[in-house]
């Protein structure tokens, strides 16, 4: 069970204007995290527009969910690997590659560049610091704006786990 209530629309100290922003920009009904989130409206609303920043960034999409993904992983945060299968999917990973994120250093299934996205992410996630080794393999494949989108998408999903970690997210149905 979650640690704070989930706020919907009909409560009476839901903020009506972020609860449209949230139909307007995510799906409805809106996910455990947002609707958890809503009892902080100002911070929420500056997570959503972080978050959107991010998904509007020039990193390839799949770069972008194969980082997330092995954030996931790394942190065993199956609410974020559930919620980001099907972002995956539509990026252009295989079904097969959703199964070897965990393996993904040595499955023939990922690229170079792949490969090296994902050490960067795991290493960031486990490690904090990320050595010369690992971020020379993947800065060769990326602008220093995809660089920097990167590592802002690594660190941001990063603190997505722990918050859902600590207030104790449940999983919606429709991804069990």
């Amino acid at each position: 069970m979650a640690r704070v209530k989930y706020l919907q629309r009909s409560d009476t100290d839901a903020d009506q204007a972020l609860f449209d922003r949230l139909e307007r920009e995510r799906k409805v009904p809106t996910a455990n995290i947002f609707s958890a989130l809503a009892n902080a409206p100002q911070a929420l609303d500056g997570f959503i527009s972080y978050a959107n920043s991010l998904r509007g960034s020039q990193l390839s999409p799949k770069l972008r969910e194969l980082a997330i993904l092995t954030v996931g992983h790394c942190t065993g945060s199956v609410y974020e690997i559930a919620h980001h299968q099907s972002h995956g999917l539509n990026a252009g990973i295989s079904a097969e590659q959703l199964q070897a994120v965990p393996e993904f250093e040595s499955s023939p299934l990922f690229n170079e560049e792949e490969r090296a996205v994902m050490a960067l992410a795991r290493e960031s996630t486990l490690k904090v610091d990320v050595s010369e080794p690992t971020w020379r393999k993947a800065a060769a494949f990326l602008s220093e704006r995809e660089q920097v989108e990167l590592v802002l998408t690594i660190g941001w999903y990063n603190s997505g786990v722990r918050i859902m970690g600590a207030l104790a997210i449940e999983l919606e149905d429709g991804y069990h």
